[in-house]
């Protein structure tokens, strides 16, 4: 996977930062995707896009990793900061110790990927989270991969045309002006 370079938020996690959000979480992540974090926290995908059924969607960037995110600037794309802000919108259990749906990832609009644990505590799958549509412990979520790996697999550089049948290019070009303000 290709990420802008500029994008990494440091410090990079170390394995046992992993080891112990893990702890934390309840889950086993994915071997695939500890080694994206461990290089690329936080970062921005050169290729963002990818199409679930018909509908089509833009990745802004990974969420990262950090050990004080309140001590970081770019704390606030930190998986606990955001997952405690939904934590109650990301699960269907209120008795569940642990993380039902972990987000990883921003997408335009608000939404999320997230990496689905309701299944398998340690197989994940990765599905979208519809931040419009759902509510407390009523998480409304859209299958897209059976792994991460897969889940990578499937992004690819934004079409430049815009129309009906793909409209991310358009997307990817508005992307880009709020991230250079952001």
């Amino acid at each position: 996977m290709e990420i802008k370079k500029d994008s990494i938020i440091y410090p990079l996690p170390s394995d046992n930062l992993l080891a112990e959000k893990e702890a934390f979480w309840r889950v086993k992540l994915p071997p695939d995707y500890k080694q994206m974090i461990k290089r690329n926290n936080g970062a921005s995908p050169e290729a963002k896009a990818f199409k679930v059924k018909s509908h089509s969607y833009v990745l802004i960037k990974f969420l990262c990793i950090l050990e004080a995110p309140e001590n970081n600037e770019a704390g606030t794309f930190d998986i606990d900061v955001t997952w405690t802000q939904l934590e109650d919108r990301l699960t269907d259990d209120g008795d569940l110790l642990g993380v039902a749906l972990l987000p990883i990832a921003t997408l335009f609009a608000g939404d999320f990927v997230c990496l689905d644990y309701r299944n398998s505590r340690d197989n994940p799958s990765v599905c979208v989270w519809d931040h419009e549509n759902s509510a407390e412990l009523e998480p409304n979520t859209y299958p897209v991969a059976d792994t991460f790996k897969e889940f990578l697999a499937m992004l690819h550089q934004p079409a430049a045309k815009v129309g009906h049948e793909n409209n991310c290019g358009f997307f990817e070009a508005l992307i880009e002006v709020v991230v250079i303000k952001w």
